[in-house]
């Protein structure tokens, strides 16, 4: 178990992409050869997922998604013959034991039932090759976007939750080593549409919005809103477990 794990590091200032941070998590598996097959949970509009492809030319992505909506976009516009859209939850995914070199999720472990957290990690596992990397890209409930987002959506029980799920995880001796890093994202919105849209339309929740809320959120939203968009820094934390070889597990 890592005894420094946090939640949230209110002193990070360090602004990084997220393929650079996932490329340092990766490295060791990538170095050694053995990189090849990548799985993603919870990938969303498969954005990601498609950077992913693009940086690593060799590996094979399979990408499971639970909203039906969003996973038939993805799959009417994949471009890529090396990713897999498919449809499954995080804790009952659809493959063998020993599958993969790797498993991803991005801003998704929060959205697993809090019931399903531990669940979700031990299948995880279950689909790891030894010395595998399950990684989690989490974001933090603070920041003047997240001040805009709870206004319709609060996530900071959920978020807790999951951090608590992956602090239960890295004390388990199947997990032979963790890290952690927490850094900050740019994300800039050309306009409340765009927001609305990307946010608080998008299919796989209901937020239960009203004509009042909007116009609450559009007010907030607004006050950010300069000649070139809405710019706002999202900070993140990543945590990466590393699955045990036979001869590690206690």
């Amino acid at each position: 178990m890592i005894p420094t794990m946090q939640l949230h590091d209110p002193f990070c200032s360090e602004i990084r992409d997220e393929i650079a941070v996932l490329k340092d998590a990766l490295e060791p598996l990538s170095a050694q050869g053995r990189l090849h097959e990548v799985l993603e949970i919870g990938c969303g509009t498969g954005e990601m997922t498609r950077r992913i492809a693009d940086t690593w030319p060799d590996i094979s992505i399979c990408a499971l998604e639970v909203d039906l909506i969003q996973l038939e976009k993805n799959q009417q516009r994949n471009r890529h013959d090396r990713i897999t859209y498919l449809h499954g939850p995080a804790e009952h995914t659809p493959f063998a034991a020993q599958t993969f070199d790797a498993v991803l999720m991005f801003k998704s472990l929060h959205h697993v039932p809090a019931a399903l957290l531990d669940r979700a990690l031990d299948e995880i596992h279950r689909v790891l090759r030894p010395g595998g990397v399950a990684y989690f890209a989490e974001p933090v409930f603070a920041g003047e976007l997240n001040e805009i987002i709870r206004l319709f959506h609060d996530e900071e029980e959920v978020r807790q939750l999951a951090f608590d799920a992956l602090v239960r995880a890295s004390g388990d001796s199947r997990w032979g080593s963790a890290g952690e890093i927490h850094y900050r994202v740019p994300v800039r919105f050309m306009d409340f549409a765009d927001f609305e849209r990307k946010v608080m339309r998008v299919t796989h929740s209901d937020f239960g919005l009203t004509p009042q809320r909007v116009e609450q959120v559009r007010r907030a939203f607004e006050a950010h809103m300069t000649d070139d968009g809405a710019h706002f820094v999202r900070p993140m934390r990543a945590n990466a477990l590393i699955k045990a070889m036979p001869e590690q597990q206690r």
